[in-house]
Parts: structure tokens; sequence; C-alpha cells
């Protein structure tokens, strides 16, 4: 039976998640756990009054207290976008596969040709055939968000073996695909010969601005006039991308992973600590979550940004509160 641990003696799970759509639908709030919590009415009001200031926007949230078994949800059953979310379950096959000794944080991975994807970090300043190692793409994946490491990382242990475990942990709903299709499925609502897009195409469009531009270049690329296109424009592609479910879930589904992490039944010991040591460094979303919480909080967490979305999913704890003389993090 797999050790179990509480990171500590206060942990708070909190994930939060923004959705801009032209017709959202209709709220609905939800309790679990041992009951209504406590503090769960005064949240309910502040976002309810978040929710309406977003105007066509929409908002989800999810906490759960674990050392009370105390949870609240706001359209947290719904499935919600989880952009680079997703990259936490590829963090956590990764590190199943350094566990079973296919892999060490050591291994060097290859870069190919082929790998390269727009986005932020560091691994597209390195060159095809340069060899980086699988602690430095995890860090680059998670810490910057990188998506050319996370599409290395994928590729390195099988998209198979991420799926599974987003089957395992957060739910058969959940179907994780690579950064580079995250944007062949976009484009490709556009128009189907996006499906054949190579890394230097993705990375060109990348530089240009979303929006009018960047459906230009694409037809440029595809060598397809615009009005050729299935869409009339940028947003009403990524809607519909959205709405083809890939790369989402519920967030009280998500929040389980993260719990069932926390409390060390995903990886081993310390596994879970090197992890939730790279959660903690993440240096995206300065103005999201954390923003908001009390000093001396430390937050593990992943961020996820795309087109008109935004999100925040993380765990929050005292780190002054130690349990069993574990590390400064109680972990």
């Amino acid at each position: 039976m797999r050790h179990r641990h509480r990171p500590a003696l206060f942990l708070l799970l909190v994930l939060a998640a923004v959705m801009a759509a032209a017709a959202p639908p209709p709220r609905a709030t939800a309790a679990t756990g041992t009951g209504e919590p406590p503090w769960a009415g005064g949240l309910e009001r502040r976002l309810q009054a978040i929710d309406a200031s977003l105007g066509t926007a929409g908002i989800g949230v999810y906490v759960l207290h674990m050392e009370r078994n105390e949870s609240y949800g706001y359209r947290a059953t719904e499935p919600w976008y989880l952009a680079s979310g997703v990259k936490v379950p590829v963090a956590i096959a990764v590190l199943r596969e350094v566990e079973s000794g296919a892999l060490s944080l050591d291994t060097r991975v290859v870069l190919r040709a082929d790998d390269f994807v727009d986005g932020a970090g560091a691994t597209n300043r390195h060159r095809p055939g340069d060899a980086l190692p699988v602690s430095w793409l995890l860090e680059q994946m998670i810490v910057h968000s990188d998506n050319t490491a996370s599409d290395v990382l994928i590729r390195t242990v099988g998209l198979h073996a991420v799926n599974h475990v987003a089957a395992e942990l957060v739910g058969p709903g959940l179907h994780i695909t690579t950064l580079a299709d995250v944007r062949r499925l976009a484009y490709g609502q556009l128009h189907p010969d996006a499906a054949r897009l190579g890394s230097a195409d993705l990375l060109a469009l990348g530089r240009v601005p979303a929006g009018p531009a960047r459906v230009r270049r694409l037809a440029r690329l595809l060598d397809v006039p615009v009005e050729r296109f299935r869409r009339p424009d940028f947003a009403s592609a990524f809607e519909a991308y959205y709405a083809s479910g890939a790369n989402s879930a519920p967030l009280s589904d998500y929040g389980r992973m993260l719990a069932a992490l926390a409390d060390g039944q995903v990886l081993r010991p310390e596994s879970t600590s090197h992890l939730l040591q790279v959660m903690l460094r993440v240096q995206t979303g300065r103005r999201r979550l954390r923003a908001g919480l009390p000093g001396g909080v430390a937050f593990a967490h992943k961020t996820g940004t795309q087109y008109l979305r935004t999100c925040d999913l993380g765990i929050a704890m005292q780190p002054a509160i130690r349990r069993c003389g574990r590390a400064r993090h109680g972990w």
C-alpha cells in the first residue's frame, strides 16, 4: 500500500479557470465532502459578483480543505479547458517512468527537428541534435510552461502513458494531446490541411499576433484562400476546438488528482517531493491565484493560458507547520 502523508497540517487545494465565451452556460454551484463548509456562502457571493462583472465570460472554481475534508465548487463539475494544466499529468507520467527505472532524471533526450512548438521556455534556444536532461525538460515544462519541453517529454514516455495517468487520476473524459496538436486541431477548425503543419509552420504562426493576421498567415502557409476557410475568424475556430473537449476536465476531478498527489498516493515520496518543489518554483501567472494568497503560504501550482482561456491549479499550504520532521515545506 502506498504511503500517505499530508504536505502540511493545513492544506488548501484551489483551482480556478476563467473562460471567455459568447454564451456561457447557466451558473451552478455545488458543495461536497462532509457538507457545505461555513466559509462557502461568503465565497459564493464573491464569485457570483466576479462572474457577473465578466459579462460574457465565465469562471469556475474548486476548493478543497484536505485536513477538514471540506470542499466547495462553483461550476466545478463542468468540463473546463485546462491549457497547460495538462502538464502536471505529463510530469507524473515521466516520474513514474523514473520510478520504474526506464528513465532517470539524468537521462538525456535528443531534440528532433519536429519537436519544436511555439511558446515560452528555453528549449527553443537549442538545436535539433542537442541532448537535454529529463530533469531540465521537466523544470522547463512546469516552471516556465515550455511547450517544446512538454512535447519532448510526451514523446519520451509516450502519449498513451500520459493518457493512462489522466484516465486513472482525473477521469476517462480527459484526453490529452501534444501541444503541437493543440495548434493543429485549433487551426484545423479553419481548414483540414492544418493537420499537416510542421514545427517550422507552428513557430512561424506563433510569431504572428492571434487574430486576423494569424489567419492570413495560415492561409499563405496552406496555400488556401481565406475565403475557403470553414469558419469566419480566429475566435470561432478556437471556440470550436474548445467545444471538442480535448484537454478538458471538470475542476473537481482535476482537484482530486492534486489531492492524491499531495497525499502521497500518486508517486513515491522522493518523486512527490521533487514534483511539488518544481511546482513551487512556477514563474508564470504572478497575478493569478498566488497574488491573492496571504503571506507565508506556499503555492505549488501550474498555470495554463490559451486564446481567451486562463487557469491556475495548485496546492496552497502553510510551510511553517511541520509534521514528522519532514523538510521545510512539510512533505
